[in-house]
């Protein structure tokens, strides 16, 4: 699910947006000219009822066979700080925090604990003028809190908004076992430049195992994305850690200097990758000037595992859970 703040476009505008990725349904909310706007999506594997909308909120119930929950977006609402440590620069009255707080504690909600730098918001202004704070969060009720009792929620790298994106992470088991990646062929590589040459390559050397020839063109494809954009993608990651660096240091002005040029750079690089895709692939679905090379992989980044199995049942008929259980059960069944 989404929920993006400020979008700054008509219903109908983001409804075009949102063509751009079947997979998902939404609504939304129209901006007030160039103001304001709301939008809520969901993958249409998630059954999701709305409730009610307005200008500064989106409520919805999400249908689960584990039990119903309702997820609630606000706008503008929770533009303030609990504590005077969600602040960095500049003070904020102790009457309005408190405020706050005695709003939360009414409401029974409970603030979800969050990794990543402390504050979402800059107003990026340099030395003493420069402030930041923590006015974007995600809270739970109670009950909610035992539904998803791993819950975390992560402030994500900031680039061109003045807010980090926030993304909820909803586990209901601690610390999920992390399994090797699959190799997976993406539909996108049809047709790209070498592409076909690495497959060929894989099978030659595989010779007349199939299931050898099969890794060996895996292990090509790979090298050949590697050298085919690994580079533009590696320099994309490097210049983004250098921008998070400087979100989370200090405010001078050649900071800020500094940040702005490595935003554009990476506005480049993004441009330049998605170029690549588009002069190497038969897939040409985007307009110039978007910047959304993830559209192109949607096939591959919408087919998210659903292989883990969280149960089994021993040779006694006996259901075994839990990620040490059912590997005892599946190690057992094939020896």
């Amino acid at each position: 699910m989404v929920f993006l703040c400020e979008t700054k476009l008509s219903g109908r505008e983001m409804q075009t947006v949102l063509a751009k990725f079947e997979m998902y349904y939404g609504m939304h909310v129209d901006s007030v000219g160039r103001a304001g706007g709301l939008a809520f999506w969901w993958h249409k594997d998630i059954k999701c009822e709305f409730l009610s909308a307005s200008v500064h909120h989106m409520d919805f119930i999400v249908r689960e066979a584990s039990g119903d929950w309702r997820v609630t977006g606000f706008y503008g609402d929770y533009n303030e700080i609990l504590f005077a440590n969600e602040m960095k620069g500049g003070q904020r009255a102790q009457w309005q925090m408190n405020q706050f707080r005695e709003a939360v504690d009414a409401c029974g909600l409970i603030d979800v604990s969050f990794e990543g730098y402390a504050f979402t918001w800059d107003n990026g202004q340099v030395g003493e003028d420069n402030r930041q704070s923590r006015i974007d969060r995600a809270t739970g009720t109670n009950e909610w809190m035992e539904h998803f009792p791993y819950a975390r929620l992560c402030h994500l790298g900031r680039e061109w908004s003045d807010h980090s994106p926030l993304k909820l992470v909803l586990d209901r088991r601690e610390n999920v076992a992390q399994t090797a990646r699959r190799f997976r062929f993406e539909q996108i590589w049809v047709g790209a430049e070498g592409c076909e040459e690495a497959i060929l390559r894989g099978f030659e050397r595989g010779g007349d195992d199939l299931v050898e020839a099969l890794q060996e063109s895996a292990r090509e494809l790979q090298a050949w994305k590697r050298v085919s954009i690994g580079k533009i993608v590696k320099m994309i990651a490097t210049k983004r850690s250098q921008i998070t660096r400087l979100n989370e240091g200090g405010r001078t002005a050649e900071e800020v200097r500094r940040r702005r040029k490595l935003v554009r750079e990476v506005a480049d690089l993004c441009r330049q990758e998605e170029q690549f895709w588009r002069q190497r692939s038969r897939a040409l679905w985007l307009k110039d000037g978007d910047r959304n090379t993830s559209v192109f992989h949607k096939q591959a980044g919408q087919r998210k595992a659903k292989n883990h199995i969280s149960k089994l049942v021993d040779d006694g008929g006996v259901v075994r859970c839990g990620d040490e259980a059912v590997s005892r059960v599946a190690t057992s069944y094939f020896t």
